[in-house]
């Protein structure tokens, strides 16, 4: 009987072992998806640099002076640009600023490259609140804007992600979750780089130097 009770008990517990090792691996790739969800909007303009050919820049929107702008505008020009919104309380503000220190630093080539503002808000983000918003920059940043489906469209031909997040603290009661990168363009409109939210304005001003 003693002899039956350990065999019970360790057949038990091979039982719990067994389970146990089954809820440690869902637990392993549920936090692998969490954080694949997390890090997925900024690590897909990082991939993207393996392979450059992946993205090329189109659209049709209107600037914040009401004038139609599509990529070919821009021909022969480095684009540099970014995707917002006028509300953004730290991201997009911190990263405008760091474009207008990067163009002061350009100098004489500092017509070779067109800054760029794509909002992702375009319910609040009509040309009149991007008129507003760009000049307080002082970098020569055209602001851009379109209806929801042109914004999704445009979208889909840089490497960037952009959600609506209900926030009842926030203005009219939401947020837009986007990515943080800054992103460049080459004269053909094609994708040559992207750095993250933080990079130094002298690092991007460096590479870009090198660049053009």
């Amino acid at each position: 009987m003693r002899n039956q009770r350990r065999i019970k008990g360790g057949q038990a517990a091979l039982k719990l072992t067994a389970i146990q090792k089954v809820l440690w691996g869902l637990a392993g790739i549920a936090t692998l998806a969490f954080a694949w969800l997390v890090l997925w909007p900024d690590d897909r303009a990082g991939q993207s640099r393996e392979d450059a050919t992946a993205f090329r820049a189109a659209f049709e929107l209107t600037d914040h002076q009401g004038m139609v702008r599509t990529q070919n505008d821009f021909s022969g020009r480095w684009m540099l640009v970014f995707f917002g919104f006028t509300n953004c309380p730290d991201i997009c503000p911190t990263t405008l600023s760091e474009v207008a220190t990067v163009m002061e630093g350009l100098g004489n080539q500092a017509d070779k490259v067109q800054p760029i503002f794509v909002t992702v808000d375009p319910e609040r983000d009509t040309p009149a609140a991007l008129a507003e918003f760009v000049p307080l920059f002082d970098a020569g940043i055209i602001g851009l804007t379109g209806t929801p489906e042109q914004i999704a469209r445009t979208s889909e031909t840089f490497p960037i992600y952009f959600e609506r997040i209900e926030d009842a603290a926030a203005p009219d009661g939401y947020t837009m979750g986007h990515t943080s990168h800054l992103l460049l363009f080459d004269p053909e409109a094609g994708f040559a780089e992207s750095w993250s939210y933080g990079t130094p304005a002298e690092d991007i001003l460096a590479d870009l130097r090198e660049r053009i």
